[in-house]
């Protein structure tokens, strides 16, 4: 078991966070984003920035070349739909996409929106890492959460209409 703490201050104890998120053992601040038999998107659970998403495998595994032909499909339209509803729904003109596949959960792309604020860190991929430790150290107050969890209902509104059209 590890202990990990979340973006709300909690700490949990589990094996694998991805999977208690996936499986519904850990819900996730704001709720899920987006569900398929496949995949789970949802606000990431370390990192408070409006829009940022996690979209996760169900199945633990820890590479992208482990999905299946089906989970590829699934994936690739999945993120596409969370794109343009970030787009639609935020106003997010770009998007960092990031997964590594040495990391201690299951296979999840990272998709980080840039905001102007974030310029202030730098403006290529090596800024992310200040960034999110900015947003996990200073912006983790009721103010910036409330932008946070109001962003996903604004995503989630908006994926709404395309998640229906897909299930049927």
């Amino acid at each position: 078991m590890r202990k990990i703490v979340l973006s709300n201050g909690k700490t949990v104890e589990v094996e694998c966070l991805s999977c208690a998120l996936t499986s519904g053992e850990l819900e996730p601040d704001g709720g899920v984003l987006a569900e398929t038999p496949f995949f789970h998107a949802h606000q990431d659970a370390a990192y408070p920035i409006e829009g940022l998403v996690i979209l996760a495998s169900k199945r633990h595994i820890k590479s992208f070349d482990e999905l299946t032909e089906e989970e590829r499909m699934d994936y690739i339209s999945l993120l596409s739909s969370i794109r343009s509803a970030q787009r639609r729904a935020l106003g997010i003109e770009y998007v960092y996409y990031f997964y590594n596949e040495d990391t201690t959960h299951h296979f999840h792309t990272w998709m980080v929106p840039r905001y102007e604020w974030m310029n202030d860190f730098g403006r290529s991929v090596e800024s992310l890492r200040p960034v999110l430790l900015h947003a996990r150290n200073h912006l983790n107050n009721e103010e910036n959460n409330k932008k946070v969890i109001a962003a996903l209902t604004a995503l989630r509104q908006e994926l709404s209409p395309s998640m229906e059209e897909e299930k049927r």
